[in-house]
Parts: C-alpha cells; structure tokens; sequence
C-alpha cells in the first residue's frame, strides 16, 4: 500500500511517502527547488513517486496536513477573541482569511485533477505534528503536545497516544501562542520573525531572566495549565493580529525604537522570553501526565525546534522518556498526515521501525562523475572507503575544513553527516574559519560536535534525541577545556551522536579520526552557502563549494581540493 503524506501549503512545504507503513522517502520542497516556496509541493512529490517506482495512479490515498474549512472557522473568530478590535482590522482578516481558504482548494484541485482514483484525506495541521511525533516514537503509550504560532487556527493541543490511536484531549485556539509570541520577541530583538527563531534561543545564554515574571503573567492562564495571552499587553494589528501594546513596553521598560535597545537589554529578553516559556511547558506537561498517568510525552510543532527548551524539559521530566521527531516543524507533518491514513484511515497496527533520517534524493557515483566532468573541476578517485578515508583525514588533520557528500539527503533542519561540513575542533581559529568564510553567523551562535555513539559517554551527557540533534548535550567535567571552544554556559554543547548503524560512513570518519586526534570528535555544520537550503544534488554541492571558503569536498569517493593543497598526498 502506498500513501503519499503532504504538508500544508503555506511554508516549509514536503512530501513523504509510505509503503505499507514504513517512511521510504520525505523531502522538503525547498531543498529541491533552492528556494523558500508555498503550495503544492511539486518536486518533494516527484522524488516520492520516482523514489517508490510509482505513478499518482499507484497512490493508495493521499493525505494532507490541513482541513481548510476548521482553519477558516476558527480564524474567522480571531478578531471577536480581541479587544477594542476596529473595523478595518476585522475587514481586513476576513478577507485576507477567505484568501487563503480559497487559494487551499486551489491546491486540492490541483492534487484531484492528478491522482487518478486515489482518496483524497485531510487531517488537522496539529494531529499531523502529533501524528509525526507519536508514530516514529519508541512509546506504546504517551501523553503527546504540540505546539506552533498557529495551525488550522489552533496553536497548542494535548492528546494521548495509545497503539495506533491519538485521543485529542484539549486545544488552544490562536492567538494564545507561546510560539507566536516567541516570534514577535524575535522581531523586536532585530531578528527575522519566522526565520530566526534559533538566533533568539542562543541569545539568551547570554543574559539575565530579569523579565521572566512578566512573560509568565503574559502566557499564564488562572489554571497554569495552558497558555492565554492577557489581552492587555497587545493591540489588533492591521492583518487582524494582535500587536504589543504601550503597556508591554512600558512594564518591560523598553523604547518602541528597536534600535535603542541595548544589547544588554536584547540578552535580557531573550533570556526571560526562553526560560519563561520552559516554565510553562513544563507545567503543562506535568499536569496532564498526571492526568492520564503517563510518564512519557511525544512533542512536536515549530516551537520543538528550539533545542535549548527540549534540553531543559528533559533536565526537568525525565531523560529519554521525552521524544521529539526528526522534523518536527511543518515539514514533518508529511509524515505526520501519511502515517494518520495508515493507522487511523486505514486501520493498520503500530510496528516496531527504525526512525529513519536519510530519505531524500541520493546519486550514484556515475552521475556524480557527470556532473564533475561536466563543471571541468579537478578531482582525484579514491577506489576503496578506505583510501576515501585516509584522503578525508588528510585535509582535516591538516586543519582544512571539509565538504562531505555522502550517501542520501537527511530529512529536517539539520545535518546528520551526509551533506556536511566538518572541521577539526582542534584546528587553528576553527570557529573563526567557520564563521568568516562559510557560515557568516552571529559571535554567540554554536557550532556542532558529532561523536560516534559508543564514545559520547566518555565525553557527554546526553539522551537518544541527541541523534537528531533535536536536545542538547553537556560535557564532562573530566573533558572540558578539550571542548572549551565548543561549550556553551552550563557546559552545554551542541550534539550529534552517530551510530555505525544509521550513518556508517560518517561513524568510520569520526573513530579514524580519533586514532589520531584527542577524541573522536568533529565539528559539524550544515553543507548550505547563508541563506540556502541545505544542499542536495551534486551540483549544489560543487557550487557551494567553488562560493565560499571550503577548502576541500568529499563527494563519494571523488575529492576535490583548491590551490595550495596539492602537497597533502591523496592516493588514487
């Protein structure tokens, strides 16, 4: 049985599909296309069928993460749920709504006119992020939240799972969002709302919850169970959204001016914004385990992107009874809406499956060939891993940073060690190298280590989430200065841990790396030119590569080297 999951149309768009219930391929619309898209995921759907040897006429069913008609009956409210809201604003939101549910049965059509005689299912955006949590999860039972800015007009649901059902238990219609109001903190702080969440997150290592009060009382309803924004702190904007009051700015003593606040006074925020919201998540998540008597909780929604809060919440649950997906934003939901027909359309059980993170486009080394020989580069063959191996270390213990291009494209935000950049975390000014020629971040944003699996516990404490680099980890006090480049406030550190199992190329790497260096470590960033999608083909990877400062690629077994480092002795 095949069934093609798709998620919703607006942002961060895919596609995944499912043969009789296993994940055989999901890719994000954006990887492929280069670009930030919306609607129907055209090329994610491509490489799912072309992955699966299918045609749309193969398709069991396909299901898609959104019921536009519960979206626009709840969002249609939003305006009556604010106060002193104007005319213009309500006008505004009613048509920009109606917009939107139109333009959704613009895509449907477009999906009906080309499946042939498959069902067409629609599922409600946060059952599809609860669906992606709970289904790849290792839980046969477990309380399940998700949270985004909004979704189908809802913003935080609780379920159970139990075997192959979710029972939703309680809802939180937008505009009371812990996500939402995350993003406009992000805006006020000089960031992209929407885009630059993480920057937020990192920020806030950097300074004092002096304000943590007030953004408790701005998300804390009577009951502390679950969030209600006080309307008094916001005004409805023009798009019929609300918009910080005078007296938001007033209680945190701040200018209307983004660019008079200070940095002291942007760490500040960021800091109460952080811990405020781990405070209120974690009361909601007690309270409803205990409800249900359960101690374990699935989480999902755009707001589970933020490593620093799933960190926290297993510091104060319990470490490896919380799980968070591969993806656990929008892209997920393809997943999510897939596995939903699985079990609940179509009435299969759950099975015991392995959480799959390498399900996008991978190239043989022929094609590979094609495209090097095609951009006239230089590259030398290595005929054996082995060698392959030997040619990487080379370069790294070298002090080069490195291109590595291995195998197929990880599904999610993150790199996983098929299309990475690694370095050594001992080379000189690596972190600068990194930054000034590659990544060009911000001074307080942190790299990745990735560590082979047997080793992380001589170097780590960390949980099963730090394979995904969905939680993060904390170095040992016996190891410390050797990580002190890479070690946040906390002795908190970004971690992949990698198994021989699901990454044997990288896994081999990183033990002959050690051989050699003070540990198995390397530094890990995502194989992406600033402001790209991570890379795909082969030729995203050689242009990315020729743009910045790599100083070499490792592309299968072909290594390509630029001027000056000849001299390493790269046997072929």
């Amino acid at each position: 049985m095949l069934i093609l999951g798709l998620s919703p149309f607006e942002h961060d768009t895919a596609a995944a599909m499912l043969r009789d219930g296993v994940v055989v391929a999901a890719i994000e619309n954006d990887k492929l296309a280069r670009s930030h898209t919306r609607g129907v995921p055209d090329k994610a759907i491509e490489f799912c069928l072309k992955q699966a040897g299918a045609t749309m006429h193969d398709l069991d069913a396909i299901a898609v993460a959104t019921s536009p008609v519960h979206g626009l009956m709840r969002r249609s409210m939003l305006p009556a749920k604010m106060s002193n809201f104007s005319p213009l604003a309500y006008a505004y939101h009613g048509a920009s709504e109606l917009g939107g549910y139109v333009r959704d049965l613009g895509h449907f059509r477009t999906l009906r006119q080309s499946n042939g005689h498959s069902r067409d299912l629609r599922f409600e955006h946060h059952l599809c992020h609860a669906s992606n949590a709970y289904f790849l999860s290792p839980f046969d039972r477990s309380l399940i939240v998700t949270l985004d800015e909004e979704g189908d007009g809802s913003s935080v649901m609780v379920a159970m799972g139990e075997g192959n059902a979710i029972r939703v238990l309680r809802r939180v219609a937008f505009p009371h969002s812990p996500a939402w109001l995350y993003s406009q903190v992000t805006e006020l702080l000089g960031f992209k709302a929407h885009k630059e969440e993480h920057k937020t997150q990192w920020l806030s290592l950097g300074g004092e919850p002096t304000h943590k009060g007030t953004f408790l009382g701005m998300l804390r309803s009577s009951s502390k169970h679950l969030p209600r924004l006080d309307n008094s702190f916001f005004n409805p904007g023009l798009n019929g959204r609300p918009a910080f009051s005078a007296r938001f700015y007033n209680k945190l003593q701040l200018s209307k001016d983004a660019s008079q606040v200070s940095d002291d006074q942007r760490k500040a925020l960021a800091s109460s914004l952080q811990q405020a919201i781990a405070d209120l998540v974690v009361e909601l998540v007690d309270h409803f385990r205990e409800q249900e008597n359960v101690s374990t909780v699935c989480l999902a929604g755009g707001l589970m992107f933020n490593t620093l809060l799933v960190s926290t919440l297993e510091e104060r649950l319990v470490m490896n009874e919380v799980f968070v997906p591969p993806a656990p934003g929008n892209a997920g939901c393809a997943i999510g809406a897939a596995m939903l027909a699985w079990h609940q359309a179509f009435g299969k059980p759950r099975e015991e499956h392995e959480t799959a993170f390498y399900t996008g486009p991978a190239f043989n080394r022929s094609e590979i060939k094609e495209v090097l020989d095609n951009c006239k580069v230089r590259y030398s063959l290595q005929i054996t891993e082995d060698r392959k191996i030997e040619a990487a270390l080379q370069l790294l213990e070298a002090g080069k940073i490195v291109g590595w291009y291995q195998g197929a494209t990880e599904f999610g935000p993150r790199s996983l060690g098929n299309r990475s950049i690694v370095a050594s975390p001992w080379a000189s000014y690596v972190r600068e190298n990194l930054n000034d020629f590659i990544k060009h971040r911000e001074w307080f944003r942190p790299f990745a280590l990735a560590v082979p699996e047997e080793d992380a516990p001589r170097y780590f404490e960390c949980s099963q989430l730090c394979n995904s680099m969905n939680s993060m980890g904390r170095v040992r006090s016996e190891v410390a200065e050797q990580f002190s480049d890479f070690t946040l406030p906390g002795n908190l550190v970004r971690l992949q841990v990698v198994s021989k199992r699901s990454n044997p190329h990288f896994w081999r790497l990183l033990k002959r790396f050690g051989e050699q260096a003070p540990a198995p470590v390397l530094v890990n960033t995502s194989f992406n030119l600033f402001g790209e999608p991570m890379v795909v083909r082969p030729r995203d990877a050689v242009r990315s590569y020729f743009c910045s400062g790599i100083d070499a690629l490792v592309i299968d077994n072909f290594v390509l080297a630029k001027a000056g480092l000849n001299q390493l002795r790269m046997a072929s």
